[in-house]
């Protein structure tokens, strides 16, 4: 193991591990698309992604800047005749103690390594949901035999404290009721459920609590995993990350959050309203404490203006009361949401047995293919969706969503950032009224900082035009 100063200071390490458990050798086709000497585009995306998993508890949420500042970083496959290993070169050394390899970031590591190879041998041919499905098996987060109890939180990374102390008061309750936490495994709203049910699930004696954290290559490089995901899956892409989402949930519960979590309502939305999901059951619930009061009612405001009355039959909003402290300081805060997603997730296995689907996976959920198909946020496909009042509901929810996921990139995605930096704010067009709530909710969004984390000013990646583009 050799090391690397800046001053008096220890940045990075050069250093070899193995994987805790046995994991399958490599052929010599994926060894070789994972060299540091291919300069393959699998080989870039397993370094990014893994740069990310060892930069873990960083307050950066800049990809580009994480990237830039961690330029002499690289990882290498070491073929043993038993086995595997990963040559580190220039690694955050924040992800070291005493020069050992944290277990939770090189367990991290391993399942970077497995889903970048699955992401490149994936069969093109197969259903999307089939995809999906095998995808999440391979990984060990779909288990046979197990009582389900999967709560899927959304929630922003940039969130005022007393927020996310809600949110692990919350996580606390549910883990109290043995229900297992799932998120976008970043900081924020993402880390605070699963902290709570952590402390709950030690309380109950649950010695296998789920700590499931599901992302994408273009966003963990700012939104590194958390410490306490013990499961880590790496979807290929943003849809695909949405729909492992959506059928491993029994409840979804959100959290205040800014576009990300505007993207991920949106397109829950826009898969519920498909006429095919008449008689699907997917609760969810949208909760915070006090000061969370403007965000839920500037979204629902926006909601309804844009999909009609008929949207909130989709969700419920439960303000709580305020939580400071420890988790179970006011039990009484966040008792009411935790037994209402208690019975949301009886009332989804219900239904899943009535309609002979499986518990842990909802098959019979229809996803058309519209919302299967990767969206690049390109300024030209940004300018091209079609955001009109009369349109149907789940068509206009899906140009919504792809709207806020072309913020998200412009807010924090590598190749987002350089494509506003070099052709300017995203153009986006639409009805009137469309753009006018679009500017009251991104403005309310700034307004709560909620566009970048704490004390960092915030650039708007977009400018809205109504359509007869005039700003």
């Amino acid at each position: 193991m050799t090391s690397q100063q800046s001053g008096n200071s220890l940045v990075s390490l050069d250093a070899e591990v193995g994987p805790a458990d046995a994991l399958r050798q490599l052929s010599r086709r994926e060894k070789a698309a994972l060299d540091t000497h291919s300069k393959s585009d699998l080989h870039e995306r397993f370094r990014r992604c893994a740069l990310a998993v060892l930069n873990t508890g960083s307050v950066q949420d800049d990809s580009v800047a994480v990237l830039e500042r961690f330029c002499d970083f690289d990882i290498d496959v070491v073929e043993q005749p038993r086995g595997i290993r990963l040559r580190l070169k220039n690694a955050p050394v924040s992800a070291f103690v005493d020069g050992q390899l944290i277990e939770g970031i090189r367990e991290q590591l391993f399942a970077v390594m497995r889903d970048v190879l699955a992401a490149a041998t994936v069969d093109a041919a197969l259903d999307t949901t089939d995809q999906v499905f095998e995808w999440l098996r391979e990984a060990g987060a779909i288990r046979t035999g197990e009582q389900p109890g999967m709560v899927v939180c959304w929630g922003g990374h940039s969130i005022a404290r007393n927020e996310y102390d809600y949110s692990k008061a919350l996580g606390y309750q549910l883990g109290l009721r043995g229900l297992n936490i799932c998120t976008g495994c970043g900081p924020g709203a993402m880390k605070g459920p699963m902290k709570g049910a952590t402390i709950a699930h030690a309380k109950q004696r649950i010695k296998d609590g789920r700590y499931l954290g599901i992302t994408e290559p273009g966003i963990i490089a700012a939104e590194s995993p958390n410490p306490i995901v013990n499961e880590l899956v790496v979807m290929p892409d943003v849809e695909k990350r949405m729909e492992a989402f959506i059928r491993l949930a029994h409840v979804i519960v959100v959290f205040p959050g800014g576009v990300g979590t505007a993207e991920e309502v949106l397109h829950l939305l826009s898969v519920m309203l498909q006429p095919e999901n008449a008689d699907i059951t997917l609760p969810l619930i949208f909760t915070g404490p006090p000061t969370a009061i403007e965000y839920f009612k500037q979204l629902d405001a926006f909601l309804v203006a844009c999909l009609g009355d008929s949207v909130r039959q989709y969700y419920q909003i439960i303000i709580g009361d305020e939580v400071t402290g420890g988790v179970d300081d006011r039990v009484t805060a966040t008792e009411k949401v935790a037994r209402r997603v208690a019975e949301g997730v009886e009332n989804a296995m219900a239904a899943r047995r009535i309609r002979d689907d499986a518990y842990g996976f909802n098959w019979k959920l229809h996803i058309p293919p519209e919302l299967q198909q990767p969206f690049l946020p390109t300024h030209k496909n940004m300018a091209a969706l079609k955001l009109q009042i009369g349109r149907s509901q789940h068509k206009l929810a899906g140009d919504l969503r792809r709207l806020f996921s072309g913020i998200v990139a412009g807010n924090v995605k590598q190749e987002g950032l350089r494509a506003v930096a070099e052709h300017g704010p995203y153009q986006l067009n639409g009805d009137k009224e469309i753009t006018r709530r679009l500017d009251v909710l991104l403005r309310s969004f700034i307004a709560q900082g909620r566009m970048k984390l704490p004390g960092k000013p915030y650039s708007p990646c977009y400018q809205l035009l109504d359509s007869e583009g005039l700003d």
